[in-house]
């Protein structure tokens, strides 16, 4: 998926919001510890650092929401995350981001933490946001 696909699906899905831009993107990406799981109608983008990984942003194109697609992709980063040995994962939601917030909440994520006012809005309104982590369950190593 490219930097230009992503900022284009992120324009879509956070129409609230400024959308990232495609050097944002861009710039992400050339991190090593950046990764991307996701395909054209939805994408996750997650760092993996010393043990701990973070959700910065995912995004579903509106025309392919509530078809459990933002489901799949926590699953599939979190299963790349524990390949990189995360033990554990973290992220920030909008308060008012409530189908996000249930997501998440399903996926085991609980809240750690609030950052006020994080969040910007149309007309200067500003939203705070929920830190939220989860444990990520180990691989067992084969006996032999």
């Amino acid at each position: 998926m490219t930097p230009h696909e992503m900022a284009t699906i992120h324009a879509a899905a956070f129409s609230q919001s400024r959308g990232w831009t495609e050097g944002e993107f861009t710039a992400l990406l050339k991190n090593r510890f950046t990764h991307s799981v996701g395909d054209s109608r939805c994408f996750a983008l997650f760092q993996v650092i010393a043990g701990e990984a973070e959700l910065l942003t995912i995004a579903t194109h509106p025309s392919f929401q509530r078809q459990g697609l933002a489901l799949r992709l926590m699953h599939e980063w979190h299963d790349q995350a524990i390949d990189l040995q995360a033990t554990r994962a973290f992220l920030d939601v909008a308060t008012d981001n409530i189908a996000a917030i249930s997501l998440y909440s399903r996926c085991g994520y609980r809240q750690c933490g609030l950052r006020k006012e994080y969040y910007a809005r149309e007309m200067g309104q500003k939203v705070d946001a929920l830190v939220m982590e989860c444990c990520l369950p180990q691989r067992q190593s084969p006996v032999f």
